[in-house]
Parts: C-alpha cells; sequence; structure tokens
C-alpha cells in the first residue's frame, strides 16, 4: 500500500495545473491521497506548491509550510514552486522534516501525462502548453524563479487533450505562463488551437490568460472562425496608464489595449473580457489611476481580478522611493473593485435573453463560454457541456437560466 499524501496549492492558474498532475502522477504510482481533511494528520507525504510573485505570496508560502508541519505531524513535507527557487534555504531551514524539489524531480512535467479526471480534480482539465517568460516587468521574479521560455512539444500536448477527451473531458484550458509566445518549430498558438480541434472535436478550449501584445490577428481569426473555442479572453493589462505601464516595462501603451480589444469586438461581438490589474504600483499618481478606471469602463471588462501592489525585493520596483502608502493602495483598490463590480453587472445584463453554451461543474452550478457562473439546477451531470437561454441574474451576480 503506498504513502498517504496529499498537496496544498498556492498561486497562479499554471500553479493549478502542475498541482494536479503531481498529484495524478503520485496516485499512478500507487500513492493514496488524502479525499478528507480530518485524514491529513495521517499523511505520510505533504507536497506544498509554492508561488513567490510578491513578498505577500512569500509569507503565505511558509505560513502553508508551518501549517503542513502541525496538521500533518508524521509527514515529510516537500517544498516546490517558484518560491524555493529564489531561496531555497529559507524553506529547508524552517524543520528537519522539511525538504525542497523541483517540479521537475517530483515527476516528469513534460511528457507521459496522468489523466487528471475524478471528483477531486476541477471539471475545465488545465493543460500547460509553455513554461517561463522572456520579460523582466519590473514589478514580478517569476522570470528568475521559472526562466526563459520554453514550449511544450505539440505532439505531446496533442496527445495529452487527446486522452483527455477519450476519458469525458469536455473543456480544455490552455495554460501557461506567456502562452501567447508558444511556438514550436514553426507552430504558433493559433496553429496549435487548429491542431487540437482536429484532434479532439469534442472538447471545446479556453485560453487561461494571454498577453495583449501578443494577440494575433491570425489568433483571432481562429477564435471567431471555431465555435469550439470560448469567446472569452483573459488579459492582464495591470494599468490603465501608459506612463504607469513604460514604469513596469509593460510592451504596450492604453491605445494599444483599446484597438485591440475593439477589433477583436468587431471579429468577435460575443467576446466577453476579464483582466489583472495592480493598484499602488510605485509613482501612481490620481492621474494614472483615474485613467485605469475610465478604461475598464471603456473596454467593459467582464471581471477585473484587482491585486495591491506588493514589494517583492529583487525587483527593481521594490527599491523605488516613491512607494504608495498602504491606506492609498486599500482605498483605490476598493474604489476600482466597485467600478469592477458595477461594469460585470452592467455586461450581465446585456446577456439575459442570449443563448451561452454551459459547462456543468457541480450539482447545480456551471460556467458560460463567456465565463460568468450560472445556476443549471438538474438541467446536466458534471462535466456535461450544454446551450441554454440566460433568464436572468440573482442577488448574488449568477446567471438563471
Amino acid at each position: 500500500m503506498g504513502r498517504l499524501f496529499y498537496v496544498v496549492n498556492l498561486g497562479c492558474r499554471v500553479n493549478r495545473v502542475e498541482s494536479d498532475r503531481i498529484q495524478a502522477t503520485l496516485e499512478r504510482r500507487g500513492d493514496r491521497v488524502c479525499k478528507q481533511a480530518n485524514d491529513r494528520s495521517a499523511a505520510d507525504l505533504v507536497i506544498v506548491n509554492t508561488c513567490t510573485v510578491t513578498g505577500e505570496a512569500e509569507k503565505k508560502a511558509r505560513k502553508a509550510v508551518h501549517r503542513a508541519l502541525k496538521d500533518a505531524p508524521h509527514a515529510r513535507i516537500v517544498v516546490t514552486g517558484c518560491a524555493i527557487e529564489i531561496n531555497p534555504s529559507e524553506f529547508s531551514a524552517l524543520d528537519p522534516r522539511v525538504a525542497v524539489m523541483s517540479k521537475a524531480d517530483l515527476c516528469n512535467l513534460s511528457k507521459d501525462a496522468p489523466t487528471r479526471v475524478g471528483s477531486e480534480y476541477p471539471t475545465r482539465v488545465g493543460v500547460k502548453i509553455q513554461d517561463g517568460c522572456d520579460r523582466a516587468c519590473t514589478y514580478c521574479i517569476v522570470h528568475i524563479a521559472r526562466g526563459p521560455s520554453r514550449s511544450r512539444d505539440a505532439e505531446d500536448i496533442l496527445e495529452e487533450v487527446r486522452a483527455l477527451a477519450s476519458t469525458g473531458v469536455h473543456e480544455v484550458v490552455i495554460t501557461g505562463i506567456n502562452v501567447g509566445c508558444y511556438n514550436d518549430r514553426g507552430c504558433s498558438l493559433s496553429k496549435l488551437l487548429m491542431r487540437i480541434r482536429k484532434t479532439a472535436p469534442s472538447a471545446r478550449i479556453r485560453l487561461s490568460s494571454i498577453e495583449p501584445d501578443t494577440i494575433t490577428p491570425e489568433l483571432i481569426d481562429v477564435i471567431a472562425s471555431d465555435e469550439g473555442i470560448c469567446n472569452h479572453l483573459h488579459i492582464p493589462i495591470q494599468s490603465g496608464s501608459t506612463n504607469v505601464l513604460r514604469q513596469m516595462a509593460r510592451p504596450y501603451d492604453r491605445a494599444m489595449i483599446t484597438e485591440l480589444t475593439d477589433r477583436i469586438r468587431v471579429s468577435i461581438p460575443s467576446i466577453s473580457f476579464s483582466t489583472d490589474i495592480i493598484v499602488g504600483f510605485p509613482g501612481e499618481t490620481d492621474d494614472d489611476f483615474a485613467q485605469t478606471l475610465s478604461l475598464v469602463r471603456e473596454v467593459r471588462f467582464s471581471k477585473v481580478h484587482v491585486f495591491r501592489y506588493s514589494r517583492r525585493e529583487g525587483t527593481p520596483a521594490a527599491n523605488r522611493s516613491d512607494q504608495i502608502p498602504p491606506d492609498c493602495i486599500t482605498r483605490r483598490a476598493h474604489q476600482l473593485q466597485c467600478v469592477a463590480n458595477e461594469v460585470r453587472l452592467s455586461e450581465q445584463r446585456k446577456r439575459i435573453g442570449s443563448v451561452e453554451r454551459i459547462v456543468v461543474e457541480q450539482s447545480g452550478e456551471g460556467v458560460t463560454e463567456s465565463f460568468f457562473p450560472v445556476h443549471v439546477d438538474n438541467f446536466g451531470k458534471c462535466g456535461d457541456i450544454m446551450s441554454a437561454t440566460l433568464t436572468g441574474i440573482d442577488e448574488d451576480g449568477i446567471f438563471t437560466l
């Protein structure tokens, strides 16, 4: 009988995919995952997959390790992920039971992917196509933690998607640190999506996140022409101020964002956009912030993930003398969230009466193609894709049928 284990995941969507893959690999080798939280005290092994994007993220990683040491008093605690790539000794020194290990050492993340299906895995299954980043945004340390951009072999990706589709997975989420720069020997992201659709036509495809300057006319055409690719794009703009974007070392400006999203809407009228925005970047003025608020309204983002700037040692932004006071960051974050909620509700109301394809995630819950939550009641079982008319929105902002 194998070891009893569980995985603690922190951070981004890519980490979630990697954590699921680690769990599936261990289960395939004969280890058993803790099904209930109260089983953790008997665990032999705990994997903590860390994030290091901000100083706060690293604090959460240390807290997670301490929590694992307490909850699983007899277990070996293996710490992996971005944080150990920056400062491994900080974690190995926490306790004799703690060991640091790269994901590559935990399991092979490039070939022979185990199938991640079942009640303990997401209904919408992520497939990682790329890792690393060639950029050096001034607030970010991920390019150091994960290294340069590397594209996964297209044939490996196709085989994984084919295997997932054969087990009944109906939505595959394409993930990576910078998926828009994917290129495997001339196979670009747009070409990869077309090949995936031919290989596994029963599975619809969703892009998890894509940098705005990597969205090509060819990619827009592919999404517009294939109903099997979700009409939703998560575009992390980070700020609506050209001045702030320049100081962040982001390779685009405000005008490019508006031109791009307008152009996409012409080709795909039903598209929805979500985004990530950092508030309180060093030197951000009231006018800079006002430009961010106006851009959210102009682009009509259906969802905004609001991040309060957190200094990350080792990045250029952390050394700046014009840090924004915490109370100002808090105030701006609240104001942005209010505007984002207002725009989101407006976008939802426009969709009432429309027909959307919905993937059923749990009993009574689902996600529309445009990435809104919806009550599906007893219309389908977990994993099914159905088409239905959106009839209203409840008090929690969830669509009803």
